[in-house]
């Protein structure tokens, strides 16, 4: 039985656009050429954050973020950056009796912001908060004490392989793979993928049958 669902955030529950059209203004180059390049790292399967690498090379992120919110154009996210299926399907999973955890790599700022949006969850979380990132077996294990479940009962919700699938697969939990943004649609059919899924998924509602399994 299905106890406790832990969500990952960008792509998963928020929209990166405003993310890179963010930086892409940031840095002075189109939106149009940085969300491209984004296509390439994704393909390539490096971190997004080589991206940013390509436009500027040797450039110091975390001094850029601290430079950004010295100039107030720092992180920001409200109630148009959630997909449409977000709140339904948080609200029908708690409906449910299931625990829902929020928790993926983003920072401290990202935490604060995402409670104020007030969701249907029990708890969010985010690599900032605990000193941990994905795919680091320790963020998994901080997954695990947080689901207050057994792994066999806590499935992890997310769209990139090597981030989400495997590391969570490895710590025990269950998973599924959502087919959204770049990661989640261009790996969406990867036979290993496949193979190491419990679930693949194209919406979050469907959420609610796999408690039901």
């Amino acid at each position: 039985m299905i106890e406790t669902i832990v969500l990952d955030i960008g792509e998963t529950i928020t929209r990166d656009d405003r993310y890179w059209a963010s930086w892409a203004d940031w840095l002075d180059v189109p939106r149009h050429t940085l969300s491209a390049l984004v296509g390439v790292v994704v393909a390539r399967g490096d971190d997004n954050a080589e991206a940013l690498r390509l436009v500027r090379p040797g450039i110091d992120i975390a001094a850029e973020y601290h430079a950004r919110e010295a100039a107030g154009r720092g992180e920001h996210l409200d109630e148009t950056d959630l997909y449409d299926d977000v709140r339904p399907a948080l609200s029908a999973l708690r409906t449910a009796g299931v625990r829902v955890v929020i928790a993926g790599n983003q920072t401290s700022r990202a935490a604060e912001l995402l409670r104020d949006l007030d969701l249907p969850a029990d708890l969010v979380v985010t690599s900032g908060e605990w000193g941990a990132a994905k795919p680091q077996p320790e963020f998994f294990r901080r997954v695990l004490e947080v689901a207050q479940a057994a792994p066999d009962s806590t499935v992890y919700v997310g769209d990139h392989p090597a981030n989400d699938v495997f590391p969570a697969k490895a710590a025990g939990l269950r998973v599924a793979h959502l087919r959204r943004g770049p990661w989640g649609h261009l790996w969406a059919d990867d036979p290993q993928v496949a193979a190491t899924a419990d679930w693949r998924l194209d919406n979050l509602t469907q959420l609610t049958e796999i408690t039901k399994g």
